[in-house]
């Protein structure tokens, strides 16, 4: 099994050991409760997510792509941003928190992705699928390519399995590293991550062997011109 595959499997079992340990125990320091931090794990027609009801984003998602489930003719102009009733108000991304914030609402799963019906497509508008990221020369322009690119796959390949999310990573200031982000909304809710994943396996059927590949790219404009090699990261990262 590969390391990608063992690192979903991991995720989804921590998610859904966090939630069963939400209410009383029987651990004698967590009689009243289990803390947290608790990460939610949804599950919807074309996507599974974990989302970080601290940082108000997903902490990923992931996707499975065919050629047969990209076909389809649903119109993103018929679906609407929208808040997600699954997650407790006072833990929610806001409608309010993108507005005049200067970011686009940028797809984890792709609208594109879920052209198959109106309802799976409606499904990647709700936040808890979209994180802040830079509009004009990011999400508009080199991460839509790298969407592109993920859907190609299914030309050659049978199975793609694609898990996309942020990242927060340090920057070094002098001799020391910091961890620093902007945070939008008002009061300030959601992180704006400093870069961008996808992690990508790919495998025909007849196949035992299979393609894998990741990629972290800085939430800021790329020139088009940038090859994607230059974000290439090892999968185990």
């Amino acid at each position: 099994m590969s390391k990608l595959l063992v690192a979903i499997i991991a995720s989804i079992t921590a998610c859904s050991a966090a939630l069963a340990q939400g209410g009383n125990t029987d651990n004698e320091f967590l009689k009243y409760g289990y803390p947290g931090p608790e990460s939610d794990f949804l599950l919807r027609s074309r996507y599974a997510a974990s989302y970080n009801r601290a940082l108000r984003n997903p902490n990923w998602v992931a996707e499975h792509l065919t050629r047969d489930n990209l076909n389809g003719t649903a119109d993103r102009s018929n679906a609407d941003f929208k808040e997600d009733p699954a997650i407790p108000v006072a833990f929610r991304a806001l409608l309010k928190d993108y507005y005049r914030s200067g970011f686009d609402r940028g797809h984890m799963c792709p609208a594109a992705d879920a052209k198959k019906d109106l309802d799976s497509m409606k499904e990647t508008f709700i936040l808890t699928n979209i994180a802040p990221q830079v509009g004009a020369g990011f999400n508009r322009n080199y991460w839509a390519y790298l969407e592109k690119f993920v859907r190609d796959l299914t030309a050659t390949f049978d199975d793609v399995y694609c898990i996309s999310g942020p990242l927060y990573l340090p920057t070094k200031e002098g001799d020391k590293w910091f961890v620093k982000y902007q945070v939008i909304g008002n009061p300030p809710n959601v992180a704006v991550p400093t870069h961008f994943f996808k992690a990508i396996l790919a495998k025909n059927s007849a196949d035992a062997m299979f393609a894998l590949g990741a990629f972290a790219l800085p939430n800021e404009a790329i020139d088009n011109s940038t090859p994607l090699t230059e974000f290439d990261i090892p999968i185990e990262s």
